[in-house]
């Protein structure tokens, strides 16, 4: 009975080891895994309002306020300009704010800093470069350098002595990053 049990775990201990061992292969083959990726040109645009306050069309000056465009690109993005609408209420390419009761149009202009770096001056009153909708009128930006929001300044101005009625004067004027 002695051998029996020490052949029984002979048998298991052979078993044992070579279920551990296991399966003998005859040979290997690899294949190489494409990877890949794409990273297309995006952009992202947000502005704040140009907001002239209060405009005195009697005895007041000039009125030069700003807002901004606030632009993101992904890097290397390319060639990139900001082009602004004539915006709701343009006439014979002047644009307007039209008083929400009298109807009165407020004639406005939109124009460029003084150049295209990040925060850039506005210029002094009537001095600026029109800021509108085609590569040629508009704020052409350098290639981003990596994704960073830059911002850059619209520059407002209302002239003076527009005979105007009382009123809440409002524009909206689309702007678009080109890339």
């Amino acid at each position: 009975m002695n051998t029996s049990i020490k052949n029984i775990s002979k048998v298991l201990a052979t078993a044992a080891l070579l279920a551990s061992a296991g399966f003998a292969h005859a040979g290997t083959a690899t294949a190489d895994v494409a990877v890949s990726a794409a990273i297309t040109a995006k952009c992202t645009i947000s502005t704040t309002a140009v907001a002239f306050g209060d405009y005195d069309p009697i005895t007041g000056n000039d009125v030069t306020t700003n807002g901004t465009v606030v632009v993101g690109c992904t890097k290397a993005a390319g060639s990139l300009w900001v082009g602004l609408g004539a915006g709701s209420n343009a006439v014979s390419g002047v644009r307007n704010m039209v008083g929400a009761t009298s109807g009165d149009k407020l004639a406005y202009s939109l124009v460029q800093p003084v150049d295209n770096t990040v925060g850039g001056a506005c210029p002094a009153f009537g001095a600026g470069t029109a800021w509108e909708n085609t590569s040629g009128t508009a704020l052409n930006l350098s290639s981003p350098t990596g994704y960073a929001t830059r911002t850059y300044k619209v520059c407002g101005e209302i002239a003076k002595a527009q005979d105007k009625s009382v009123d809440t004067y409002t524009d909206t004027v689309v702007a678009t990053i080109n890339f």
